[in-house]
């Protein structure tokens, strides 16, 4: 355990303890390391949530099969990343969505009763664990909005405008495949495919295999905004 102390302490859940602090919490019980293969399954749909989990190394997706039988990925998480802290506490707390691990993953798996002893003794953890479970539920709840929007080209538009925000450049650096891509916003790759030459021959957009630019900035926010 002691050499992930540094990985702890770096986590913004953590970060209010010193290296010592975290080295003395973790010599007690009520935590799990587990190692999980590419591709397999960390949490099954509706399967109850018991411990908060930190991602070590590795890539947790969240994803859900429709019922047109397509994949779609809600969200990704990476090292450093906790799982679980809006559902832990909850009367009703099974995962709506099943949990998967892109590459081979560390996952910390901290039982309940350590977690609700950390919000009781220190004041720094309880104000870190809040802003945890508001911050994902304003990424849940943008998610959901995009998800809501009726056509492919909104999905990606919503996608290209944020994305240009976060990365501050009209060339946007793809971290994912289109098929990956297509997965994130819950559509089809062959009509992703469709959507983006659309785009292109309206001068809206070019991109390869690797970004995607927006020439026409303003004409997508105003298609954005329709």
């Amino acid at each position: 355990m002691e050499d992930l102390i540094p990985m702890l302490a770096s986590t913004s859940l953590f970060r209010c303890f010193s290296t010592k602090e975290l080295s003395m919490l973790f010599e007690k019980e009520h935590y799990r390391v587990k190692q999980y293969a590419k591709n397999a399954v960390i949490h099954f749909q509706n399967e109850k949530c018991v411990s908060l989990d930190i991602v070590l190394r590795g890539t947790v997706l969240v994803q859900k099969i429709d019922s047109n039988g397509d994949m779609l990925t809600l969200c990704s998480f990476m090292a450093g990343d906790s799982i679980g802290e809006n559902l832990l506490f909850s009367h009703n707390n099974p995962y709506p969505m099943t949990m998967t691990a892109k590459y081979d993953t560390d996952i910390l798996h901290a039982d309940k009763e350590l977690i609700l002893s950390l919000c009781q003794s220190n004041s720094g953890f309880l104000e870190n664990f809040l802003q945890s479970i508001f911050d994902k539920t304003l990424i849940l709840a943008g998610k959901i909005q995009l998800l809501s929007m009726k056509t492919i080209r909104q999905c990606m538009i919503e996608f290209l405008l944020y994305e240009c925000r976060i990365q501050k450049n009209t060339t946007i650096r793809l971290e994912v495949s289109k098929k990956e891509l297509a997965e994130k916003l819950g559509v089809q790759r062959p009509s992703l495919s469709r959507e983006l030459k659309k785009m292109r021959n309206e001068n809206l957009i070019a991109y390869d295999a690797k970004s995607i630019t927006i020439i026409n900035i303003e004409a997508l926010k105003r298609l954005h905004t329709e």
